[in-house]
């Protein structure tokens, strides 16, 4: 499974997600089957357009509060951008890792640094990429799957 735990601090329906979230977790860990927690501060809510924060110290709190979610840990996964301070960012979990791909943007060399210097970080297990690979810049959908492939497999 797979979920976005949205936090924002102006939204009332934040709670009720956690909650849910919550739920989710724990609901998976009773059937022993993996789930993806996608934590990610926001701001917006309650009737404007939600817009995502890219705030290092943010992001560390919504990861700290998505590995504390459910009766058990034992099958969460983080799903997480690959930030400035990624070390510091998976330094306040144990829980494994995936990096997100991120929206595509006009040096995809940033793009894959930024992945490289991710992979390094111990709990760091992978990527989850989509449009990074399928629509690269150059075009070379291949050569953008071989690189992915060659941070998470040197």
């Amino acid at each position: 499974g797979k979920v976005l735990l949205r936090l924002a601090d102006d939204d009332a329906g934040t709670g009720p997600t956690i909650e849910a979230c919550a739920k989710a977790v724990t609901q998976m860990a009773d059937l022993k089957l993996p789930i993806m927690v996608e934590p990610l501060p926001y701001t917006g809510g309650n009737g404007g357009p939600a817009k995502y924060i890219d705030d290092n110290d943010k992001l560390l709190r919504a990861v700290s509060i998505a590995s504390g979610l459910g009766s058990s840990s034992a099958y969460t996964w983080l799903k997480v951008p690959a930030g400035s301070q990624v070390e510091r960012m998976m330094a306040a979990t144990t829980l494994p890792g995936l990096i997100l791909g991120g929206t595509p943007g006009p040096d995809p060399g940033a793009t894959y640094s930024s992945w490289e210097r991710a992979m390094k970080v111990p709990n760091v297990r992978g990527l989850v990429v989509g449009r990074s690979l399928l629509f690269p810049k150059d075009g070379d959908v291949v050569g953008a799957i071989a690189r992915a492939a060659r941070i998470v497999r040197p």
